[in-house]
């Protein structure tokens, strides 16, 4: 059964985030807060813990569409491709933020996601998530935490969280209640914009 751990984010407990780096490392699966919904993510590099996460998400490895959270625009460079003048000036006012911006990959991507052609990208404006990444060195893979409820889509009480997913991750980061809003999803990859899903992010950013 997982722990439930309580992280703030103005200053993240390290023995704390150390723990979180070690399940991570080790190729475990965590749930954890970002600006819109907690999230649940493994190492990017851990092919065993992206087929649990992708198990859970009823696909399969190659077919799930992921995204990847990054500690700052740097980390991009390292998995996607030559980005243009004008999309990097969109990433610069929108990171960190509530978005999800769809980018061609390059050949730097895990063994598990050489077939993809694009990746989703996330900088959450969440110390706690981004200091985790940071300490692990590099992005974890993500996926939002859904709610069977008809009404209510996504749980926002981290306790509830660790209530229902206990026995299926490995850790739970308690930052306090989530929101309920997803992230603004905008594909960057033809030659114009395209806003996939509007969520919490605002579209003054374009």
């Amino acid at each position: 059964m997982s722990k439930l751990l309580k992280l703030y984010e103005k200053n993240p407990d390290q023995r704390i985030v150390d723990q979180a780096v070690e399940v991570l490392r080790k190729g475990g699966l965590i749930i954890y807060p970002t600006d819109t919904v907690y999230g649940l993510g493994c190492d990017i590099t851990k092919t065993r813990a992206l087929e649990r996460v992708a198990n859970m998400k009823q696909t399969k490895l190659e077919k799930a569409n992921f995204s990847f959270i990054c500690y700052d625009l740097s980390n991009l460079s390292e998995y996607v491709r030559q980005i243009d003048t004008p999309s990097y000036k969109i990433l610069k006012r929108a990171l960190p933020g509530p978005y999800t911006f769809i980018l061609k990959g390059n050949n730097n991507l895990p063994k598990a996601f050489k077939k993809k052609k694009t990746v989703g990208i996330r900088v959450p404006d969440n110390n706690i998530i981004r200091t985790i990444v940071k300490e692990l060195g590099n992005p974890i893979v993500s996926t939002s935490i859904y709610d069977e409820d008809d009404v209510i889509e996504y749980t926002t009480d981290p306790e509830l969280i660790h209530e229902k997913w206990k026995d299926r991750v490995d850790l739970v980061i308690d930052g306090g209640y989530g929101g309920n809003i997803a992230s603004t999803i905008i594909d960057l990859t033809g030659d114009e914009i395209n806003v996939v899903r509007e969520g919490k992010g605002s579209l003054d950013i374009l």
